[in-house]
């Protein structure tokens, strides 16, 4: 008897980190309805040991972002993609770089994008697509597939805090973003306010960021002592495991935010009115959303007000190992 020869699976999604983790609902999906199947997902470097460690796949192909005259590069991409025998492939990333994989391609399989002469063109089929979140987006794309999409279960991140994590209960702020996006950020006075009304209602304060944040985070600190500094200190997998045990968060629209939706942790997001939150807010069971023209007219009381804080966190969040 022959044995069973495994259908090849692709998954496309190279970035950025709020896209990335949108779609691992989408990523989750595609497992199931695929068990047997060896799957594939291609992704840039940042995302490569996320993308192992979720177990929605066999095998993570590095790409890099190539410019157009980088020959090498997209020979090398065109190489993998030829030689990979690809039954079916899912792209996720949906834009134009992808698109042009399909075109790398001498042998099509079956393409679920927005791909001219994909088996299932989803651009097609949606005329509006563009005006979807992204989660809605690979939601609607695989459901014609049959495939059903759900906020996945990221418990796989879950990763030993007790070094980090303040005592309970506690929020978390984020009061970075990229620094190329400064409209993107509620002011540094206000996270501050923001954290003096926290810690008088009996909440420990922490504080979210990257080196590039440490001015922001400086002035916090400056105004409220008490909060404690965890920038530069977190990994991603830190950040999942800390907002699993925390009573509530407050971030800015930024990569660290959608991922504590993601798991489960009651959030408020901001928004300027420079990017429209019903493309991009964060996905997750309990998100708030308030957006201003100009983020700085956000107040703390609308802040406080809307943020629904956890009284109990889930059994065995605290610390997670």
């Amino acid at each position: 008897m022959q044995p069973k020869i495994r259908e090849k699976i692709l998954v496309i999604k190279l970035s950025a980190l709020g896209d990335f983790l949108v779609a691992l609902g989408p990523m989750a999906s595609i497992r199931r309805a695929h068990p047997d199947a060896h799957i594939t997902i291609m992704t840039t470097r940042p995302f490569a040991d996320m993308a192992s460690r979720s177990g929605y796949a066999d095998a993570v192909e590095v790409v890099t972002r190539a410019k157009f005259y980088e020959i090498g590069a997209w020979l090398r991409t065109a190489r993998f993609l030829n030689r990979g025998g690809f039954d079916r492939v899912y792209d996720l990333q949906l834009n134009g770089r992808s698109n042009n994989y399909f075109r790398l391609l001498m042998k099509k399989p079956q393409w679920s994008g927005i791909a001219p002469g994909a088996s299932h063109n989803y651009a097609a089929e949606n005329p509006a697509w563009r005006q979807m979140h992204a989660f809605a987006r690979h939601k609607t794309m695989l459901a014609a597939l049959g495939l059903d999409v759900a906020i996945p279960d990221i418990g796989w991140m879950k990763t030993d805090v007790s070094l980090l994590a303040p005592a309970s209960p506690y929020v978390l702020l984020v009061p970075g973003c990229a620094p190329q996006h400064p409209y993107k950020r509620w002011p540094a006075v206000k996270y501050a306010a923001l954290a003096m009304k926290l810690q008088r209602q009996g909440y420990h304060v922490a504080l979210l960021g990257t080196a590039a944040e440490h001015e922001a985070i400086a002035k916090i600190k400056s105004a409220a002592p008490e909060c404690i500094d965890l920038s530069g200190r977190t990994s991603l997998y830190d950040i999942a495991s800390l907002a699993f045990g925390a009573a509530g968060a407050v971030g800015n629209d930024t990569g660290p935010s959608h991922l504590i939706a993601l798991a489960g942790c009651p959030i408020v997001a901001l928004f300027s009115g420079v990017t429209d939150p019903a493309l991009s807010a964060p996905t997750g069971a309990a998100v708030t959303v308030i957006q201003s023209e100009d983020i700085a007219d956000i107040s703390v009381d609308d802040v406080m007000k809307a943020l629904p804080l956890r009284t109990a966190v889930p059994a065995g969040a605290e610390g997670a190992a």
